[in-house]
């Protein structure tokens, strides 16, 4: 998959997961990495990005006598998820017309 796609598709599958809950890093790797073939190093840069672009942002809870670092998504992040969902509604129609379509499965 080209990079500069997988990079967007990163960052939406990110602020789709946390649309539905808050969760910590670890978490949220292993829920993205069975999404899509990416490294789980991968994701912290993104998690950075999002975070410096005010889309998401951390908290800590303390579990087994460790920090936890939680992330939420930011009202931002829900409005620019929001538009993401309707380019990929539009990117889905011309997929669908290259590919044939569900008619030519």
């Amino acid at each position: 998959m080209d990079a500069q796609l997988k990079k967007g598709l990163l960052d939406v599958c990110v602020l789709s997961i946390l649309s539905r809950e808050d969760t910590y890093g670890y978490k949220l790797t292993q829920e993205v990495t069975a999404l899509m073939d990416t490294s789980e190093s991968a994701l912290y840069p993104v998690l950075r990005r999002l975070e410096g672009q005010s889309l998401l942002e951390t908290y800590s809870v303390e579990y087994s006598g460790r920090l936890r670092k939680y992330y939420r998504i930011t009202g931002e992040g829900i409005k620019r998820l929001k538009e993401n969902i309707e380019e990929l509604k539009d990117l889905k129609k011309v997929i669908d017309h290259i590919i044939g379509g569900e008619n030519n499965e």
